[in-house]
């Protein structure tokens, strides 16, 4: 009998919004931040950032993140 075993849960969240200019990361309105949502690796949260982020293209002051939630939820885990 063979035990799969569960690929370790990464949370990441992305989120984004428009910045008040381009050379900071402070945010026009707290408000209307996008969250975009939590994935559980980096691969799914990259291929959500890179949507979010290429369907804003046209306005340079939107930005999307990607957080590692894992490594603010348990600081010794890289």
């Amino acid at each position: 009998m063979s035990h799969e075993v569960e690929p370790r849960q990464l949370l990441h969240l992305v989120f984004g919004g428009e910045l008040k200019s381009l050379e900071d990361v402070e945010f026009k309105d707290l408000s209307k931040i996008d969250m975009v949502g939590m994935y559980p690796d980096f691969k799914s949260a990259h291929a959500a950032w890179k949507a979010k982020a290429q369907s804003t293209v046209d306005n340079a002051q939107m930005r999307y993140f990607i957080v590692h939630l894992h490594r603010v939820l348990d600081p010794s885990d890289d």
